[in-house]
């Protein structure tokens, strides 16, 4: 068998997350209108979905930070492929509220595989084949997952199809993804030398900062990730352009990959994820504070270009940090990630049951990054 080739496993690593996180994570925001509309769900019940989808997120970082046989690593990265395609289609078998639930929980297992897991490995392979160990290209699949779940919906809605149908639909235009990301998957990697396995681990203050920093990341990427077609569909002059809002979410973050990971060369890492931060809080506050479509479009603009930049530099900073297991080391990080993916969206749907808007969910999420922009600029200063 010939050896994987960079634009490979590249490829692979692309499509393994257009399917665990593009399908069985983001496919549900554009879907979640039309679910609400026509299969009675509540906001409180969606924002207990998203909530569901992050635990097994979570239980899937948990796995992965306890995990060191890399054979096992690679095991269930690669279950993790199918079941983001079963975890989807099945959705559109039941309108039982308990089903849905653990469906979303299982796709958040699949989102694990492939973030974390996936990602660990498409790392790890970079830097044995002595390529920059930068994740800016790996990365391109998680806006590229975003356009492929908000023109899926564009279109299947043209189709006018129901709820149930357009989970089916979104996971047949998905399947195709699934050959490359297991054909070209990156190998198991051999064991680490010991040298290499016994580096010392970064000092306790700086995992504190950064894991508390990542918890506030967190925040503001569910509730966005989340809510953002809901909050453009609830006003009555935006109605229809809520996939329009989550194409450019998609859109933006494509490009952003490659402009964060020159930003980093040119100023570090810590300080673009500052700016990164910064920008996502005026993402978060434009649609907080007007209810115009342009706001809401620059503010999808505007978090497709950042969110993406937090995760590839923060996963990139923490997986250099550990070249014997990076993804046990982004699984770690990740446990604060996944309690703010769990917490937001249920606070917020709750929030937003209660006012009938979204504007507090939005200013107290603006609080939050604000407060990560404070931990990090701790961990500059240190």
């Amino acid at each position: 068998m010939r050896p994987l080739q960079p634009w490979q496993v590249s490829v692979a690593g692309i499509c393994s997350l257009v399917l665990c996180i593009g399908l069985a994570r983001f496919a549900y925001t554009p879907l979640l209108p039309l679910m609400q509309a026509q299969a009675g769900l509540s906001d409180a019940a969606a924002g207990g979905l998203a909530a569901f989808n992050y635990m097994g997120y979570m239980a899937g970082a948990l796995l992965a930070s306890w995990m060191d046989d890399a054979r096992w690593r690679h095991r269930l990265f690669s279950a993790g492929l199918p079941l983001a395609i079963l975890s989807a289609v099945a959705m559109a078998w039941t309108q039982q509220w308990w089903a849905w639930a653990l469906l979303r929980f299982l796709g958040g297992l699949s989102g694990a595989a492939g973030m974390l897991l996936g990602t660990g490995l498409v790392l790890n392979w970079l830097m044995r084949a002595g390529h920059r160990p930068e994740l800016g290209v790996h990365f391109i699949g998680l806006g590229l997952g975003i356009v492929v779940s908000a023109l899926g919906a564009m279109l299947l809605s043209a189709l006018q199809l129901d709820w149930a149908q357009q989970w089916w639909g979104m996971s047949l235009l998905c399947l195709p993804f699934l050959w490359p990301a297991w054909r070209w998957r990156p190998p198991v990697p051999p064991a680490a030398p010991a040298h290499q396995a016994a580096t010392a681990a970064p000092p306790r203050r700086w995992a504190l900062l950064m894991m508390a920093m990542y918890f506030c990341a967190g925040w503001g990427f569910v509730i966005s990730a989340t809510f953002t077609v809901a909050i453009v569909e609830r006003q009555p002059l935006l109605a229809g352009r809520g996939p329009l809002a989550w194409l450019l979410v998609g859109l933006a973050a494509v490009p952003a990959v490659f402009l964060w990971d020159r930003v980093a060369r040119r100023i570090s890492e810590l300080p673009a994820l500052l700016l990164a931060l910064g920008l996502q809080v005026i993402s978060v506050l434009l649609p907080a504070l007007s209810d115009g479509l342009p706001a809401a479009l620059a503010g999808a603009l505007l978090y497709g270009a950042t969110f993406i930049g937090i995760v590839s530099l923060t996963l990139a900073v923490v997986g250099r940090r550990a070249p014997a297991n990076p993804g046990k080391a982004m699984a770690r990080l990740t446990l604060s990630y996944g309690v703010a993916q769990i917490s937001a969206p249920a606070l917020s749907g709750l929030m937003v049951q209660a006012s009938g808007s979204f504007k507090t969910p939005l200013l107290l999420t603006a609080a939050v990054l604000l407060l990560g922009m404070a931990l990090l600029g701790a961990l500059l200063r240190d």
